[in-house]
């Protein structure tokens, strides 16, 4: 584990100023509130926040976020809290651990509907202060770095998350060393055989041909003092895992790969940069199409640099990338380069992007009416590449690669592109189909009465085009598609016993982050969702299969096996709810939710507190919680809702009648649940019931136990 001493001197290694003491302080804090506990790997726990602070102070951050990474897991995992680091430290690095805490409970590998959701939150975030995500792409490269210590079912779950969201928005934000690394340890957990299968090739390679890394290196510097120019030469063979996507994409066995190799040109200045690209045109035959000139368009994240491909020694295809100095520490850094520091003070790179506007350039066009669309454009901005292309004017359009002059109209105006007829493409006339290459000029044919085709869906690759386009095809087809849609949940909630109120289908919508129900209705009737699902979000207990269940005995890990434990009566906590146990003389330990008010008279006893947490699984519904309903005096209205609370799998163990009016009941009922998923599902279906005016979770800090 580093200690205090190593990392202040990591720290001062870029930025001799540094505020000593506050990371002294941090580091002090974070090791007292994390102490008892211990990573997977048996690992003193606070080894980590260490490492992810380590990791930042690569980047030469500044002593915020490493005070930040240092206190990322306390109120998180801890008794700390945000008002607590907000006093002891700064409303600044409070604000950021609390971000950091929001991120680590967003559930980004979920259900589709709330994937989307926790993207909308995740780039919320982002948009209040990207060194929060700085500090979570930290900790998840630590985390993937010594990820053998989870269970194999974890490891797969994480890979795949970072696969698909964390090593995509590293590269995004301009960071590919990093972007490289989360891929490759993703890679090496799911699918380790066919990774071990290209670092074998590789090594078979290197005996067949020699040192061709080094013989391409030289030839490149010898070429380049020929003329004069000062620059350093690095060669480098691809990763793994970028190896295997070109072979996916390509559908190339290995052997038939070419450029599996890169090298990098670092000048003085930018003139010599066009100066070295000459001389490599020159001396080798450049590969047609394979050239794009980063530096005169520059990417949103500050990316500089010229690419090329040329036919190397032997005839072997090589990439070539040539940049400046400070060209390259911003390809390194990306957005991160506007806060690093160099001798004491911020590094005024002028080539690092303001991040609130390299934020507004990533969201400006999302345009997205519900989570969904939300999430489609954010993943095809940040999986693609970009290509430059011109209006007749001259304003340049940024698009992913792969776009069509239907994409490039809706780029400019959603009027245009809903009125698009055809485009010229530098002057000639093309089909709406066509793919956008880099610097071509498109001119838009509109007409006034066109309306966009379903067809275009599998036209268009931007998210605000296929937004747009699906929102005219809703309108258009709004009335039908609601009445096809009410058809469709009639038939479906007939099969289970229950009716389609407007009052179940609006609480539908709203667990699906949609507007109303005839928006649920006509998304149903289009097909883009299906009567189950909103089964499924009302009465999940017609659709979940059973699980094997925890011992009710020993639902808890953390307790010596022969402990007394009860749960606390004013909170009454549910398993996957966070708690910590307090001990009582002769009583044992007493269960509290992490939240509930009565800890705090517990403060000045930390000796008392026990860190505690649910087994995972499925638990036996037999954690009783309170429940308060307001329900409408109507005969039979008591039984249907007994009923309903049975068919959810949960059993009432006590009712009692607080209040009756004429028109309505206020009743408490305890019943008996699984864990807070079932409290959850239980709480969405009363809510759906017409004859249920208000339902609340129960919980009271005068029962103390």
């Amino acid at each position: 584990m580093i200690d205090v001493e190593d990392l202040i001197a990591l720290v001062r290694n870029y930025n001799p100023r540094s505020d000593t003491r506050l990371i002294r302080d941090a580091y002090e804090y974070g090791m007292r509130m994390h102490e008892g506990q211990f990573r997977h790997s048996g690992e003193p726990y606070f080894t980590h926040p260490i490492a992810v602070a380590a990791i930042l102070t690569e980047m030469r951050l500044d002593d915020a976020t490493i005070a930040t990474a240092l206190l990322h897991d306390t109120v998180e995992d801890t008794r700390s809290t945000k008002e607590e680091i907000g006093q002891l430290f700064s409303p600044e690095i409070a604000d950021l651990v609390d971000g950091v805490t929001k991120l680590t409970n967003l559930q980004l590998s979920s259900t589709q509907s709330k994937q989307a959701e926790n993207f909308r939150k995740l780039f919320m975030a982002m948009s209040r202060d990207l060194r929060v995500i700085l500090v979570k792409l930290a900790d998840r490269l630590h985390n993937m770095r010594t990820i053998r210590s989870m269970r194999p079912d974890k490891q797969t779950q994480k890979a795949r998350e970072t696969m698909d969201i964390y090593a995509p928005l590293a590269g995004r934000m301009g960071m590919q060393w990093m972007r490289e690394e989360l891929e490759d340890l993703a890679f090496k957990v799911i699918n380790p055989e066919a990774r071990n299968s290209i670092i074998r090739r590789f090594v078979s390679l290197q005996k067949e041909s020699g040192d061709v890394i080094g013989q391409i290196t030289a030839d490149i510097r010898t070429e380049l003092e020929r003329e004069n120019i000062d620059a350093d030469v690095f060669g480098r063979a691809k990763k793994p895992f970028s190896v295997w996507r070109k072979m996916q994409e390509k559908q190339l066995a290995f052997s038939r790969l070419s450029d599996i190799y890169g090298f990098r040109i670092i000048t003085r200045t930018e003139a010599d940069c066009y100066r070295a690209l000459g001389v490599i045109h020159h001396r080798w035959r450049a590969v047609p199409g394979r050239f794009k000139d980063y530096i005169s368009q520059p990417k949103s994240n500050g990316y500089r640099s010229i690419h090329t491909t040329v036919s190397g020694r032997d005839g072997k295809l090589v990439e070539v990338q040539i940049r400046t100095r400070q060209m390259h520490e911003v390809a390194e850094a990306g957005v991160a380069a506007h806060w690093a520091y160099r001798d004491g003070v911020r590094a005024r790179n002028p080539f690092a992007v303001d991040p609130a506007q390299w934020i507004e350039t990533l969201t400006d066009r999302f345009e997205g009416e519900d989570h969904d669309e939300f999430l489609e454009h954010v993943k095809l901005e940040m999986y693609h590449d970009q290509v430059f292309c011109f209006t007749p004017k001259g304003d340049v359009i940024q698009l992913p690669k792969g776009a069509t002059p239907i994409d490039f109209a809706y780029a400019i105006h959603t009027r245009l592109g809903n009125s698009c007829v055809g485009a010229k493409v530098d002057g000639i006339r093309v089909p709406l189909w066509t793919r956008l290459k880099n610097g071509q000029s498109v001119d838009i044919i509109a007409a006034s009465g066109q309306r966009p085709q379903a067809t275009w869906l599998d036209i268009v690759v931007t998210g605000r085009a296929k937004a747009a386009i699906r929102r005219s095809l809703r309108e258009e087809d709004r009335d039908r598609f609601v009445r096809l849609g009410r058809e469709l949940v009639r038939v479906s909630f007939e099969h289970v016993g229950r009716k389609p109120t407007d009052k179940a289908l609006r609480t539908a919508a709203r667990q699906m982050g949609l507007a109303g129900g005839d928006e649920l209705l006509a998304r149903i009737g289009s097909a883009e969702n299906s009567a189950k699902e909103v089964l499924e979000v009302l009465y999940p207990e017609l659709a979940n299969a059973p699980q094997d269940e925890i011992d009710g005995q020993r639902p808890f890990a953390g307790l010596e096996a022969d402990a007394n434990f009860q749960r606390a009566p004013c909170c009454s906590p549910l398993p996957g709810e966070r708690i910590v146990g307090i001990t009582y003389r002769g009583r044992g330990v007493v269960i509290h939710a992490i939240d509930c008010p009565v800890l705090a008279e517990f403060e000045d006893n930390p000796d008392r507190w026990v860190d505690l947490q649910w087994r995972d699984g499925r638990h036996p519904a037999a954690y009783s919680t309170l429940l308060n309903l307001t329900i409408r005096h109507d005969a039979g209205v008591l039984g249907r809702i007994c009923s309903l609370i049975g068919a959810q799998g949960a059993n009432i163990s006590n009712l009692e009648f607080i209040d009756r009016k004429p028109d309505f009941y206020r009743i408490e009922v305890e019943v008996e649940l699984r864990d807070h998923e079932h409290l959850h599902n239980l709480l969405t279906a009363l809510e759906a019931e017409s004859d249920v005016a208000q339902v609340a979770r129960i919980r009271d800090p005068a029962l103390k136990p």
